[in-house]
């Protein structure tokens, strides 16, 4: 059952709790960061990208690069699939 914007009264939210709801909506638009060792970043991302597709999404990794210190940094999102 969800609630209407109209049952709601002034003082039901703070302001943390807007920033919050904001920042969980930017960790799944923007994805999830690693910074890992080598074998370990191919390790996790054989994981993503083993699973089956759920919900409609696809698993992508994206803005890869190599560190200085010889890990690698890297984003996977879930994309929307088309039907």
């Amino acid at each position: 059952m969800s609630r209407k914007p109209s049952d709601f009264k002034p003082g039901d939210f703070k302001p943390g709790d807007l920033a919050e709801r904001m920042s969980i909506h930017r960790e799944s638009a923007t994805g999830l960061k690693f910074k890992l060792p080598v074998e370990m970043a191919r390790a996790k991302v054989r994981l993503f990208l083993n699973e089956a597709p759920m919900g409609g999404y696809s698993t992508i990794v994206e803005h890869w690069c190599q560190l200085p210190d010889g890990q690698i940094e890297f984003t996977v999102r879930r994309l929307r699939t088309a039907d």
